[in-house]
């Protein structure tokens, strides 16, 4: 069977998508709406063959024009109205609720959402359960990092003669736009500490990974006060550009290039008005050290380069291993790549599945191209065979600055060797490198660890000692230096990121302390008062 297409015969019923799903609705004002205008195609990166002919539409969603936009912009600048709508005047609990009542009627579409997972950008049956199981412990953990903040908040404190209380407020109007690679995820992270901190928000589904918000949106309604939460799709020039331009974004929180958010940010009239939240690119490099336990790092590298075909921002994109073992390293390495499995998403146990990106394959045979050309070597016996839609990951040997590879994010499946003898040539890789998210340490000798940690620490934000680069657990910082981050994201910096403290506070004497106290003995203000949440 060629490994990107299929026929209907080998697809078991638990990945069976029966017809092509249709889009035609979106939300705009708690209104699941009907759009009457044009569609974008979505096609599947496996194609169903019937005798000749091979088939991979799998559904449309609306291409919506400017004026569309722009009214999903407003229904969020209403909702919102300067502070004075329903969602940011509600309580925490209140809000907490609305939260939950949307994970409840989330899990009703895991089947469905799952299954588009697999077919729209290739992801693993498993790794898309996890996706979704993933992002519904993120919204959960989110709730109770929020209860935790709010117990904080819920006390008066007084300095130098003035009584206050200190709160968190939301921003505003917020934009959010995930990437396809965790188009639920990765989106979530941002959407779902937005509003639940009170903001109202307008989401742009990936450019991949869109048909999977479809099911989500009756959802949506149903949880949310009116105007709360809007779609928009069609084309970011079309429909990202209006909104931007318009100067009523509070915030823009965008995972993807970091081109396309300098981009973004310069459309913005104020920029001093406009809070960014980003997660861009990254080339994390893992540093293999002379006395590494070599087993240990092939597996950890492995992993960290390879998983969902190299496709994460979290991806080890560039290996550097000392001259004395790196011929057992990559030797070693060779053969955990080639043994990988390769294949259709709901098979067992796939590690590498079809490239969801057009011309992805193309762009990733003119990388190798390069790279072998100016003197680095193909060290798998598989490497670079290309069916279709499908790279089988390449080890890249004796890879050198003149090369692409070398300097440039691959996002897929393709692991650069660059051999060093001095360890000055690793760490001068990442202090002359654009990008500051994360680096993999691996070696024995705690005093060499030691002393690379507490340099690398100042060049990017995380640094993992013999393990691979990663995103989670979700409780811990996510974000990076230079050009890879802008703005901290887990459960609890998200919070604080889509919100800004906030404080009442009055001078000290039997008057106020009057009005105070009844406000708060008589629940008169949803923001100054002392009850907290269990």
């Amino acid at each position: 069977m060629n490994i990107c297409s299929v026929t209907q015969e080998n697809i078991p019923e638990f990945a069976h998508l029966s017809t092509p799903y249709i889009q035609k609705e979106y939300l705009v004002d708690g209104e699941i709406r009907q759009w009457k205008g044009n569609l974008n195609s979505v096609f599947s990166p496996i194609a169903i063959k019937t005798d000749s002919q091979y088939n991979n539409f799998i559904g449309s969603h609306p291409l919506m024009d400017e004026t569309a936009a722009l009214e999903t912009l407003n229904a969020a600048v209403n909702a919102y109205d300067n502070g004075r709508g329903e969602w940011p005047r509600m309580t925490v609990e209140q809000r907490i609720g609305c939260v939950k009542h949307f994970v409840s009627l989330m899990k009703e579409e895991r089947e469905i959402v799952v299954k588009l997972l697999m077919w729209e950008i290739g992801k693993s049956y498993n790794d898309s359960c996890k996706e979704f199981d993933r992002t519904i412990d993120y919204i959960n953990d989110t709730m109770e990092a929020l209860k935790d903040l709010d117990r904080i908040s819920s006390r008066f404190t007084i300095e130098q003669g003035i009584v206050a209380q200190i709160r968190r407020a939301p921003l505003g109007v917020v934009l959010c736009m995930g990437p396809f690679n965790y188009p639920l995820n990765e989106t979530f992270t941002t959407l779902i500490p937005a509003l639940i901190m009170g903001n109202t928000v307008v989401v742009k589904p990936p450019k991949l990974g869109v048909l999977l918000y479809a099911p989500l949106l009756k959802a949506f309604q149903k949880a949310f006060p009116k105007g709360v939460v809007n779609t928009v799709y069609g084309r970011g020039q079309t429909v990202i550009t209006p909104i931007m331009t318009s100067g009523l974004v509070n915030v823009l929180a965008f995972i993807g290039s970091s081109r396309v958010a300098d981009v973004l940010k310069r459309e913005h009239p104020h920029l001093h008005r406009l809070k960014c939240v980003l997660g861009l690119d990254a080339k994390n490099p893992a540093i293999v050290l002379k006395n590494a336990d070599v087993d240990m790092a092939v597996k950890e590298c492995t992993l960290g380069a390879l998983s969902f075909n190299g496709q994460r921002c979290t991806a080890l994109k560039i290996i550097f291993v000392h001259n004395s073992i790196a011929d057992q390293f990559v030797a070693k390495m060779a053969t955990m790549i080639d043994a990988l499995k390769v294949g259709v998403p709901w098979e067992e146990n796939v590690s590498i599945t079809p490239l969801p990106e057009e011309g992805k394959t193309k762009a990733m045979q003119a990388m190798v191209e390069d790279a072998v050309k100016k003197g680095a070597r193909i060290a798998n016996k598989n490497g670079g065979i290309v069916t279709d839609t499908l790279f089988a990951p390449i080890l890249l040997d004796n890879v050198t600055p003149d090369m692409e590879i070398y300097t440039v994010e691959q996002f897929g499946p393709i692991v650069p060797v660059v051999r060093y003898e001095s360890i000055e040539e690793a760490m001068d890789y990442v202090v002359n490198s654009n990008y500051g998210q994360q680096a993999s340490l691996f070696g024995n000798n705690s005093q060499e660890l030691a002393t690379l940690i507490d340099t690398l620490v100042n060049q990017v934000c995380r640094v993992n000692v013999n393990s691979q680069c990663q995103r989670g657990p979700d409780t811990f910082p996510f974000t990076g230096r230079k050009d890879s981050a802008e703005g901290t994201l887990s459960v609890s910096d998200a919070l604080r990121v889509f919100s800004i403290r906030t404080l009442v506070a009055a001078k000290k004497n039997d008057s106020n302390d009057k009005i105070i106290t009844q406000i708060v003995k008589n629940n008169e203000s949803n923001f100054l008062n002392t009850d907290f949440i269990l």
